[in-house]
This record gives C-alpha cells, sequence and structure tokens, in this order.
C-alpha cells in the first residue's frame, strides 16, 4: 500500500486541527465552560503550586496545541543529557554504534544468512559465527537471544582479538566465553556441564558483569547460576556479543531494540531505550484513556465518570478534536518497534485481561477505528505490522505454563485484531504472509522441560506399558492388569484429558483466527477476506513445493501439522455454514475436489507432476479430449509458450546448480526463511569469508527470480475469476459430462482443500512419522525396565554390587520413562489426538472420492496431480502405524467402506496405462503389497467388484520383465502364504529362538518391514482368480512362469556370488569388515530366491496342469527348467560343510534371514506337490523329469528329514560327472566316506524338518517321508535300466541327455532340454546360425 508523503500529510493535519479549533463554538454542543473543564480533566498538569493557578484559566481548543505541547515536555531530559542519550554517543563502559546489530561487513566467519533487521541469523556452513557491532569493557550488561531451532550453537561475549574458523567458534578461543543449550555445556577453550537443554521458542539472557568480572546466562528468566568467574579485563580488553552456530540453526538478537523480555536488575541492555519517547507515549496513553473515561453530559453540563470498555466513536466533535490533538504526537510514536511492545500491546492486552469472549470487548474495534480515521494510513499501516510481529514474537517465544496462559493472552488480541474488517484485510493483503510468518500462530510448541512446563502437576501420575508378547509388542488386555497397575492407567488418563481441555482452549482461539481470514461476507471495504487469503495461501504453498532444495526457505513441518488441523477445522466450518444457505450443495463430509480444477488452468500446481506427465505434453497429446469431453479449446500458441517456458525454467534451475559471483548466489539464496528472526519474512543478506564476490550486503531492489506469468495470475485473481457469475463457472469451467451438475460449495473452499491436500503431502506427513519416535522410546525403556526389573528378581543375595548397579539402572529407566510419558501425552493431545486423526482419515476419504471423481473422465485423469494418490496412501498409512493404539482405527465412521474404496483404487491404478512416473507406480504398488498384510485391508480386497479384482490378478501375473517385479511377488507371496508348506510362520523359527528383538524395527521402515511380521491371512477367493487365468490363458501362464523361472535364477546366482566373497573375507588373517550394504544387498537376494520359490510353489498348488499335463505347449519345458532349478538350490543349501553352512554359520548382522529352513522348506514344498499330491501319470511324468536331471542327488533330498548319511541311491553314470548348470559354477557330485560322514555330524547337527515340530505338521511330514520312498526306489530302478550311451548318441551341448530333437531345415541335433531352453530367446542354430522353423523328435533308428 503506497504511503502518503510525510510532509504534505503532517501539513494537511494541523491545517485540519486549525480549521476546527479557530470557532469553539461552532460545536453547537459544548460550552466553553464545559469545554474548558473537560480538556483540564483529560490533561491535567502535573506541576504542583503556580500550575494550580492555570487550572482557573479557561483552556479551548486554540490553546489546546502549546498545552499539550509544554505538558509533554515536563521532565524531559535537558538538552544535555539528550545529546548523550542520542545514537552514536559513548556512553560509560560501552563501545560502538547505535542502533547496535550484528557485523555484517567484517564481523563474522563462515557462511551466515542475515535478515534485513541484522538481529536475525542462521548458520549455512559447517560452524559460522558472528559479532554484534558494540562491545563493553566496564559495568554490568545484558542481551537476549531468541532460540528459533534447538541445535548446535555456542552463544556469549568473545573481544576482538578472537580468531574463528569452520571448526572453532566463541568459547573455543582464550578470550571468549559461551553456553551451549544443545550439548547443555559452558565453553572457555575446556568445556564442563552447565546449564538446562534449549528448545525453539526459549528465550536466552547473556550478563556480563565487568565490575566483577563475571559471565552468567538465564534461560527464559531462570538464571542458571554464574558460568565464567575472573575473566580477563583491563586495558584494551572488551567484549562483543557473539555467536556460533551450525548448519541450519538460527537466533534472533535483541540487543535493546525491543523491551528485554526477562530484564534483569542492575544489568542494562546494550542498546539505549528511548527514554523520551516512552514518556511521551505512556502519557499520551494517558490522555487517551482519560478520553474514553469521560463522557461529556451536554444538557446537565457536567463531566461524567464511564468505564472504559463501552467506550463508543460516536462522531461528537468536541472528543474527536480533542484525539486529534493527542494522536498528532501518538501516531508518529505508534510507528516505532520499541514503543508498540512497550506501550500499545501492554494495554491492549490490559483491556482483554477481564476474560470472556473477545467479542465482548468492543473497545478494541473502536481504537482500530479511531487509528484509521486519526492516522495517516502509513502510520497506521506501520503500527499495526510492528503490533502483529511484536505479538507473533511473544507467542513463539513465551514459555509453557500449565494452563496455556502467555499463548492464550497473545492470541486473543490477535484474534480481536483481526475481527476488525479494515486492519484485517490490510494485514491479510501485506503482512500476514509477506512479512511475518503468521503460520507461527497456529503452532503449539512441544515442552522439552517437562518440569518447567508443569506438566507433573497436570499429570502427578505416569504408566506405560507393562506386559509385552513374545514379539516383543505391547499387550493391552485389561484383565492381565493389576488393580494397582489399572489405578495408575486410569489416573494417567485423566491427566491427559485435563492436558487435552487446556489444549483446546488454544486451538479454539487458533480456529477463531482462521475463520476470520475465511470470512466471504465483509466485501464493503473492498474484495472479501477469504480471496485475500486464498491468494496468499497459494503463493506459501508455492514457495514450499519449489524451495525443496532450500530448507531454510521452507516453512517448518512441526508448524505445518498445526496449521493443517486448524485449516481443516475451519474450513469444514465454513463448507458447512454454506450448505445451510445451499441446501442442495454437499457437505463437508462429502467433499471432493472436482476433476475441472486439474486441466482447466485456473489453478496453479506450480509444475508439481501430473499422473500423465508434463502439464504441456498432456496439454499437447490430449488436446483433442479436452475439446471433445470438456469443451476447453487449447490455444495452439498457449502450447508453444508453454514448451517455452519449461526450457526456461531448465535454464533456470541449470543456472541455480552453477552459481556465479554475487548475482547467481543472490538469486538462489534469497528466499523468504523460516529459521532465524521469528517474525521477518526475508533472509536477504547472504555473507560469506570464502570469497568476497559472495557477499550481497544490501538486498536488489529487482525481484531476485523470474516471475512466472501464471503465477501473477493467481495472485491477481478476484472473487469473480474463482466464485465465478452468471454464464461462467470459475474455478469449476470445463466439467466434463460423467461430473453431476450439482452444486458441491463455494468454489473457494475447493481450491483451499486442494491446498490442504498438497500441504500434507508437501511435509505434514513426514513430521508425523517423525513425532512417532517418543512412542517408540517409551516402549523401549518400559521394555528395558522390566528386564531390569526381572534381574533384579533373579540377583543373587551374595552379589551387592551387581544389584547396586542394576537399581541404579532401574531408578535411571524410570526418571526417563516419568519424563517421556509426560512428553507424550503432550504430543498425543496436539497430534495424535481422536479429533487429529479424523482430520487425517477425513483427508483421505477427500483424495479417495477425487480420484474416483477424476479416473470417471477417462484420459482426462492423466492430468490429476500424483500428490492426490501419495496423500490416499499416506494418510492410510499414518492412521494405521501412527495414530493406533492409542485411537482404534475401527471406530472411525464407515471406515470399512472406506478400506474398500481405497483397495479399489490401488487394485485399479498400480497397473494403469493413464499413469507414467515410475515413483508414483513404486508406491502404489507398495502401499498395495502392505495392503494385502492385514486382514481387514486384505478383505476389502476381496470385498471390490470381481471385474476388478480378476483385473488385478491379471496385472499381477503379467511377465516380471516388463516392470519391478520384487513388489508383485510379495503380493503374491502374502495371499499364498499361510497355505504353503511350513509356511504358517509369523517369524522364522531360528529368528524366533535366539533374538526376539529383531522385530522391533525403526518406526520410519513400519509399512513394509511390519507387515512382514504380521501374521498369515492367505486369500482363497484371489487364488481362485489366479488359478482361473493361468488355466485359460496358456500363453500368459508360459510367460509369467519363464520371468518367475528367470528371477530366480538370477536371485539365487547373485546370492551365492555374494555369500562366496562375504566368506572369502572372513577367512582372510587381517581384520576386514564387511560392507553392510553388501550384506543388506545379499539378504535381499535370499529373501528374493525364497519369495520366488513360494510363488512357483502357490502356482504348482493351484494349476499343476501347467507343468503335469504335456499337452499345452511349454508344459514340458518348465517342468524340466523347475527340475533343474530346484536342483541346483538343493545341492547348495545341503551339501556338507558346504558355502552357505559357514556364512550361516556366521551369524553375521544384516544376514539374520539366511538359514536353511525357509528355503529348503519352499522347495519341498515343490516336489510334495508334483510327486505325492498328484495323479498317477503327472508323478510320473515329474519324477522322470527329476531323475533325469544331471544335477540331481538323492542325498539332498535325504538331507530333509536328516538321513544324509549314505547317497549309494543316487550313484548313476549320469551323477558322476561335474555339470555347469544354469549358475555357472561347477557342481561336483558329493560321495562323503563314512568317516567324513562321522566327522561331520559329530561337528554339527544334521538340519532336519523333524527339529520343527512347531511349524511343520505330521502330515507334512509323511509326504516328506513318502516323497524320499518314491525317489529312492525311482532312481534305483532308472539306474537299472538305464543302457550305457554311446558319446556320439549324447547330445552335443549338455552331454547329459541322450538326443532326441532334430532342426528344421538345417537337421542339427541336441536334446530337447537344451534346444527349447535355446528357443526362449534366441531362434537361431546352435551349430550353423541358420533359423530355426520347427523342431521335431528325434529317435535313434534300430542297428541293422
Amino acid at each position: 500500500m503506497s504511503s502518503k508523503g510525510g510532509g504534505t500529510a503532517l501539513t494537511r493535519r494541523n491545517y485540519r486541527l486549525a480549521s476546527d479549533t479557530d470557532k469553539p463554538k461552532a460545536t453547537g454542543i459544548v460550552n466553553e465552560k464545559l469545554l474548558s473543564d473537560y480538556l483540564h480533566h483529560v490533561f491535567p498538569s502535573t506541576k504542583q503550586g503556580p500550575a494550580l493557578a492555570s487550572l482557573s484559566k479557561p483552556l479551548g481548543f486554540q490553546d489546546l496545541g502549546a498545552h499539550l505541547e509544554g505538558l509533554l515536555s515536563e521532565g524531559e531530559p535537558t538538552e544535555d543529557s539528550r545529546v548523550c542519550e542520542s545514537a552514536d554517543q559513548p556512553v560509560e563502559g560501552r563501545l560502538g554504534p547505535q542502533p547496535v546489530v550484528l557485523d555484517h561487513t567484517s564481523g563474522f566467519e563462515g557462511l551466515l544468512f542475515v535478515d534485513d533487521d541484522l538481529l536475525g541469523v542462521i548458520g549455512h556452513s559447517n560452524f559460522s559465527s558472528i559479532r554484534a557491532t558494540t562491545c563493553v569493557y566496564k559495568g554490568k550488561w545484558a542481551y537476549e537471544v531468541l532460540i528459533s531451532s534447538q541445535g548446535l550453537m555456542q552463544i556469549g561475549w568473545c573481544t576482538l582479538n578472537c580468531r574463528f574458523n569452520q571448526e572453532e567458534g566463541v568459547g573455543d578461543t582464550p578470550d571468549s566465553y559461551a553456553y551451549d543449550g544443545n550439548r547443555v555445556r559452558k565453553w572457555n577453550v575446556t568445556t564442563t556441564n552447565y546449564g538446562k537443554s534449549w528448545a525453539a521458542g526459549d528465550i536466552v539472557s547473556c550478563l556480563i558483569d565487568l565490575d566483577e568480572g563475571t559471565i552468567t546466562f538465564c534461560l527464559n528468566g531462570q538464571s542458571l547460576g554464574t558460568a565464567f568467574t575472573n575473566i580477563k579485563m583491563g586495558p584494551g580488553v572488551a567484549y562483543f556479543p557473539a555467536i556460533s552456530l551450525s548448519f541450519k540453526e538460527s537466533v534472533a538478537f535483541n540487543f535493546g531494540s525491543r523491551p528485554l523480555r526477562y530484564p534483569v536488575d542492575g544489568y542494562l541492555p546494550l542498546q539505549n531505550p528511548p527514554t523520551t519517547d516512552l514518556m511521551k507515549a505512556h502519557k499520551l496513553l494517558g490522555y487517551i484513556k482519560n478520553v474514553l473515561s469521560t463522557s461529556i453530559d451536554a444538557q446537565e453540563e457536567r463531566l461524567v465518570e464511564q468505564d472504559c470498555s463501552v467506550w463508543r466513536l460516536h462522531g461528537e466533535p468536541t472528543v474527536l478534536v480533542t484525539l486529534a490533538h493527542i494522536f498528532n504526537h501518538f501516531a508518529p510514536l505508534m510507528c516505532k518497534v520499541y514503543l508498540v511492545e512497550d506501550v500499545l500491546m501492554n494495554f491492549l492486552l490490559g483491556i482483554l485481561e477481564g476474560g470472556g469472549s473477545v467479542d465482548e470487548h468492543q473497545l478494541i474495534q473502536q481504537l482500530l477505528d479511531l487509528f484509521w480515521v486519526l492516522m495517516e494510513d502509513y502510520e497506521v499501516n506501520e503500527c499495526l505490522k510492528q503490533l502483529m510481529m511484536s505479538l507473533l514474537r511473544a507467542y513463539r517465544f513465551s514459555p509453557i505454563i500449565p494452563d496455556l496462559g502467555f499463548q492464550i493472552h497473545y492470541l486473543r488480541l490477535t484474534t480481536a485484531i483481526l475481527h476488525h474488517e479494515k486492519s484485517r484485510k490490510y494485514l491479510l493483503n501485506n503482512v500476514l504472509f509477506d512479512v511475518l510468518r503468521s503460520v507461527v500462530f497456529f503452532y503449539i510448541k512441544t515442552p522439552l522441560r517437562v518440569k518447567e512446563a508443569g506438566l507433573e502437576e497436570l499429570i502427578p501420575t505416569t504408566w506405560w506399558p507393562t506386559h509385552f508378547d513374545k514379539e516383543g509388542k505391547d499387550e493391552r488386555e485389561p484383565e492381565d492388569e493389576s488393580a494397582d497397575e489399572r489405578l495408575r492407567r486410569r489416573a494417567y488418563e485423566r491427566g491427559c484429558q485435563r492436558l487435552k481441555k487446556r489444549i483446546e482452549v488454544v486451538e479454539e482461539l487458533q480456529v477463531q483466527i482462521l475463520k476470520l481470514l475465511l470470512n466471504n461476507k465483509d466485501k464493503t471495504t473492498g474484495e472479501a477476506s477469504r480471496y485475500i487469503f486464498l491468494n496468499k495461501f497459494r503463493k506459501f504453498l508455492q514457495e514450499n513445493a519449489s524451495n525443496r532444495g532450500h530448507p531454510t526457505a521452507l516453512c517448518p513441518p512441526e508448524y505445518m501439522v498445526c496449521f493443517l488441523h486448524r485449516l481443516i477445522t475451519a474450513v469444514r466450518a465454513s463448507w458447512d455454514d454454506g450448505r445451510r444457505k445451499s441446501p442442495s450443495s454437499i457437505g463437508s463430509e462429502e467433499a471432493y475436489v472436482p476433476p475441472q480444477l486439474f486441466y482447466n488452468g485456473k489453478v496453479d500446481y506450480f509444475d508439481l507432476q501430473r499422473l500423465g506427465g508434463l502439464l504441456s505434453h498432456l496439454k499437447k497429446t490430449l488436446k483433442d479430449d479436452l475439446a471433445s469431453k470438456a469443451n476447453i479449446i487449447i490455444d495452439p500458441a498457449e502450447i508453444q509458450a508453454t514448451a517455452m517456458d519449461d526450457l526456461d525454467e531448465d535454464e533456470e534451475s541449470g543456472a541455480a546448480q552453477r552459481p556465479f559471483g554475487a548475482a547467481a548466489m543472490g538469486g538462489a539464496l534469497a528466499r523468504p526463511s523460516w529459521l532465524s528472526s521469528p517474525t521477518l519474512g526475508r533472509a536477504n543478506r547472504f555473507l560469506s569469508t570464502a570469497a568476497v564476490s559472495l557477499m550481497t550486503p544490501r538486498r536488489p531492489l529487482t525481484q531476485p527470480e523470474k516471475v512466472k506469468v501464471r503465477t501473477l495470475a493467481v495472485e491477481q485473481r478476484t472473487e469473480e475469476d474463482i466464485e465465478g457469475s452468471y454464464g461462467n463457472d470459475g474455478l469449476l469451467l470445463g466439467r466434463p459430462l460423467e461430473e453431476p451438475n450439482q452444486p458441491i460449495a463455494d468454489k473457494s473452499l475447493l481450491e483451499i482443500v486442494d491446498g490442504i491436500v498438497m500441504m500434507y503431502n508437501l511435509s505434514v506427513h513426514q513430521q508425523l512419522g517423525k513425532m512417532v519416535v517418543v512412542s517408540d522410546d517409551v516402549h523401549e525403556y518400559a521394555v528395558a525396565l522390566k528386564d531390569t526389573e526381572e534381574k533384579i528378581a533373579r540377583c543373587p543375595a551374595r552379589r551387592p554390587d551387581i544389584l547396586d548397579e542394576l537399581q541404579k539402572s532401574q531408578k535411571v529407566f524410570a526418571e526417563k520413562l516419568n519424563h517421556l510419558c509426560r512428553r507424550l501425552a503432550w504430543i498425543n493431545a496436539t497430534i495424535y489426538s481422536k479429533e487429529k486423526m479424523l482430520d487425517v482419515y477425513w483427508l483421505l476419504c477427500v483424495c479417495i472420492r477425487t480420484i474416483e471423481h477424476a479416473d470417471n473422465t477417462g484420459s482426462l485423469f492423466a492430468f490429476a496431480p500424483e500428490f492426490y494418490l501419495s496423500v490416499a496412501m499416506n494418510a492410510y498409512s499414518a492412521l494405521k502405524n501412527y495414530f493406533s493404539p492409542a485411537n482404534s482405527m475401527e471406530e472411525l465412521p464407515s471406515y470399512e467402506e472406506t478400506l474398500t474404496q481405497l483397495a479399489a483404487i490401488l487394485a485399479k491404478h498400480f497397473a494403469d496405462p493413464r499413469i507414467v512416473g515410475t515413483d508414483i507406480k513404486d508406491s502404489l504398488m507398495q502401499a498395495l503389497a502392505s495392503y494385502v498384510c492385514y486382514p481387514q485391508s486384505l478383505r476389502a480386497v476381496e470385498r471390490i467388484p470381481e471385474e476388478q479384482r480378476v483385473a488385478m490378478m491379471r496385472n499381477l501375473l503379467a511377465p516380471y520383465e516388463q516392470r519391478p517385479w520384487a513388489q508383485t511377488n510379495w503380493i503374491l507371496v502374502r495371499l499364498w502364504r499361510g497355505c504353503g508348506f511350513g509356511y504358517r510362520y509369523t517369524r522364522l523359527p531360528h529368528l524366533l529362538k535366539t533374538k526376539p528383538e529383531d522385530a522391533n524395527l525403526p518406526s520410519l521402515q513400519r509399512d513394509l518391514s511390519i507387515a512382514s511380521f504380521q501374521k498369515p491371512c492367505p486369500s482363497l477367493l484371489l487364488q481362485r482368480h489366479m488359478a482361473e487365468l493361468l488355466s485359460v490363458d496358456k500363453e500368459m501362464a508360459a510367460s509369467f512362469l519363464n520371468s518367475v523361472l528367470n528371477q530366480l535364477n538370477w536371485a539365487f546366482s547373485e546370492f551365492i556370488g555374494m555369500i562366496q566373497e562375504i566368506q572369502q573375507a572372513a577367512e582372510r588373517p587381517e581384520r576386514n569388515f564387511v560392507d553392510t550394504r553388501q550384506l543388506k544387498v545379499c539378504a535381499t537376494c535370499f529373501d528374493l530366491s525364497v519369495s520366488l520359490l513360494r510363488v512357483l510353489e502357490m502356482t504348482v498348488t493351484l494349476v499343476p496342469e501347467i507343468f503335469l499335463d504335456w499337452s499345452r505347449p511349454s508344459a514340458e519345458l518348465l517342468l524340466r527348467r523347475l527340475a533343474q532349478l530346484l536342483n541346483q538350490v538343493l545341492n547348495r543349501v545341503t551339501a556338507e560343510k558346504n558355502l552357505f553352512d559357514r556364512v550361516v554359520n556366521l551369524r553375521l548382522p544384516g544376514l539374520e534371514s539366511v538359514d536353511h529352513y525357509p528355503i529348503l522348506v519352499a522347495v519341498t514344498g515343490i516336489l510334495v506337490r508334483i510327486l505325492v499330491d498328484g495323479d498317477r501319470q503327472g508323478i510320473s511324468r515329474a519324477s522322470s523329469v527329476l531323475l533325469s536331471d544331471p544335477c540331481f542327488q538323492l542325498h539332498s533330498i535325504q538331507h530333509l528329514l536328516g538321513e544324509g548319511g549314505d547317497s549309494s541311491g543316487s550313484s548313476s553314470s549320469s551323477t558322476a560327472r561335474p555339470v555347469v548348470g544354469p549358475l555357472g559354477s561347477s557342481v561336483a557330485p558329493v560321495i562323503p566316506s563314512a568317516a567324513a560322514t562321522t566327522a561331520g555330524s559329530s561337528e554339527r547337527k544334521h538340519f532336519s524338518l523333524h527339529a520343527y515340530t512347531d511349524y511343520i505338521s505330521e502330515e507334512e511330514k509323511q509326504k516328506v517321508e513318502l516323497m524320499l520312498t518314491f525317489l529312492t526306489e525311482e532312481s534305483k530302478q532308472a539306474a537299472a535300466s538305464t543302457a550305457p550311451t554311446s558319446e556320439e548318441d549324447l547330445c552335443p551341448i549338455c552331454y547329459a541327455h541322450s538326443i532326441s530333437a532334430v532342426f528344421k531345415p538345417c537337421s542339427h541335433k541336441s536334446c530337447k532340454a537344451c534346444i527349447n531352453q535355446h528357443l526362449m530367446n534366441n531362434k537361431d542354430c546352435f551349430f550353423c546360425k541358420a533359423t530355426i522353423t520347427g523342431v521335431e523328435d528325434y529317435s535313434k533308428p534300430a542297428a541293422s
């Protein structure tokens, strides 16, 4: 808003006053005597004696100016003292300019951002340091530091001789002294424990006494004790305020430019307070109060005392002219931050101190009306800006007390100011999002120090879970609790409820503020507040969406979480208010965002990824669909402009990545900063000692970044552009035919809801995940405490030393738990409460409905932003993992229906060709994989329409080579788990026996890692669909199984190769550490091999004819490939003293899942199915193929039952040769001697399925024994019937089988297995490279 020129304004005001006061009788209301009495009452003189005579002298408006000047000059300092108080005059004990600021020209080291006011600073390198411009050498001095982030910082004092670098800062040199609340230490070359830990929102007072030679620090007004004594003093020694801070840490200094929050008696601020102006302001405020408390009864010609709160601005000329004289002096003073904070803010807060609702205090509205009438616009603007800055600073840096009194106090005044329409619109247009970080008003900080926050009084009794199952999870069954535990739990819950009620008072005030900003009826003074807020909110989202690489420009996620919840509450209230006026529209519980917002260009999505790719690409490829479905015509020139715009963006991003000199660095980094000063919106000075060219001491007047045309358009939108008018749909232009022609809600609310979804995606979900760590800590300490108590109970009486240590540990754990439980109560009330859960659930439902409506538009679905799908998946994940078990998901309204809708979305879109982004596709696949792990969500998948279920299974069975297959395989395995051979375990047997705590993985890996520990919940319905598809579609079945076999071959080969490397590293004489990443990849390859084997087991069980019905093409080949791979796996895993054994016995961290049981049981399941459970013909074919495979060894099968002592049954001619299988390494036959066998069995126990009675049923064991008996007999018969084969009759490729196929047209020969496997990838002949057109059976002609 442009301000009027100072000279012109003042001249006009003086002229106005003169014209009003020349004719005092012209008022027509007040006679001269009554006016004189009134003015003497309002402006009482403080002088005694002669002044009393002046009271009898009449006082009129013509004399009031001089009279007021005289009153204000009373008590003013003399000319000499005024000179001493002036800015640049030195004061005894202090050197340096006034005002005191940070030395941004020479007093810094490292890379730093400094705010425009030179009081806020952000570290931008490893360890940056900066000092102030003023030093002290005598007397007692203080300054305050407002902590904006709680990381590594050292705050204190240093001399000019201190030299800092990127490793050493304040406190690391001899003449510097610092306090570090992050590590709770004090520093002066050496370091010792000192003070308390600080948190964001605390204020540190730094006191230096140069008379006694001591330095003291205070935290939120509480002294931490003397930190240093006998500091260096004397001639030439003076101390500067200084700070060193690490990357991204931030603070704001107060050297006295504002009233100190916690002044200390005897200590002066480094900057002189404006004493004269302060005295004037208090006098003038007293005169204003006199006006407010006095009314004139013109009829009875007397003055009447009244309560200030009932005063109204009625336009009485006498009162107005009197106030105009006061404001002639008061208005200029109210542009100074010190006076606004010390005088005006405290006066306004005092008005509200009586309690009651903000609406009851009309005086503040009247005063703001007065400000706008009697002050110049530029003065009101500056006054309101400084007032809001002071309120925000006071709110953010107030300590937490039990009733949250400070926070409520400042929020009430903020609400009262925003109730005033003209003030609200000015602040919205120019201050709240441009200068201030007003989102701070919606944040409730979490106290780090529980005791100071009064949580011990509020929650006197703490409780934590004490019952854990064998997998380390909480068991919350009330019948298990003792009476004492039940009493403690209930007392703790009552304390939590008391806390929650107090926090709800603050939250309600925050929602009131947002409701004021969402007001769309205040159109008397221009555009309604809601539309100003909407455009500012969109700009705020753009800054946070486009500055991902600049963390200082991002709104901290903890603020975003609170802002999101308050905004949802306010928007839903506004939505439902609108519905009451328009009953045909839908309620907020059915809210969604119509699909036209995504493609009609009315809403800017800041180049966020769309489901179908880049917007410019979609406009080109789908312009015909837009025209036919939505009646939107894309101008060819716009497509060209968009394409050029994309090119410009690429160049800009490239330029930002290649900084050169000040301009590049300034342009890339001069952005709104969230981490430094708590109020200013920008950190505009970038300081660097690395290169002079990087210093930008002043912000350039030009805009640092190019502003896109479309962004400007969003900023300049009016109500008509958003809401539309007759014949204009506004934001909903281009309604597709599939979309119902029904009013939804105010279109502005639709865009705000869209912004809320985007906000959740930007940072809220990550923050919800981070805060779970407190709950995890409670769980870990509770387990540790219970373990310690059990050890104390078992400790022998003869070992008092051990008992003493255990009791110390018990005390530490109990204290930590008491602290954490109270913190957890706060976090549960502010972040994970039932109401917050309902907000996230509402957001999930909005996303689901929006995706469904967008999906109905067909090809136009590609325009939908990716973040809608991301938020749908993440919100469900948050509800399941972060809000439970304190709040149950089952209690959510229409929960099962929502689960089914989400299941339908995941099932349909994980393979949707309209979605092109690989990241979002992977996310959808992972979400579906997690979904099928839980009984509730799996049943939801089973409830979706059959057509969608079958389509999902068809997509899952598509050949693995075409996409990421590990997740697909995981999904199929989960559908089978619980049905396979020995496949009913939750955790692997060897893990359950040795390390039960391995199951407790970090909360950040919850989705799939927790899912892997869920109890088996197979889906027979989806298995049936899979069987039908594989049975009917023979071509798809063959390609699917070939891809599974290929991936198994690859995964197991990689695994074997890696364990060879691990074994070699373990055998080296020098100490070698295997890379943890390599161990992780190795374990992953093993897990993949097991899961692929399980998918093969499922396929063999459900559709055995794929392998055993040789009338199907590829059946014989698939069976031979399967037999070959099974034999390879068995031989590798079961050979005596083999590589696999040795690596398993190493028990390396990271390889916990690698063991005999999972892989051998999976192989056994396949063998039992094809050799025992099938029909006679199938069993015959399977056994002949298995036995004819050159890698087959009966010993490997015997090993399953621990019977590997004698392998004479496998002594066929084919097993006596080393064979190169598909794994590419030689597999020698194992024929151990009796001595070797004895030695082996004495060294370690054989693996045997008999040992796993809890996991393998009797029936399954009997089947394995039947299979072993059958194979033993078959192998003996095969050995007896096998006639010696001449070398000429063997396949020239593998030399393992007889020649059985001849190629056409070249007539070369091989065995069927070799040619079939070759033809899968290549159509050329092995020998002559001719293209093979056919393969015919070959039988050797009888000898003549």
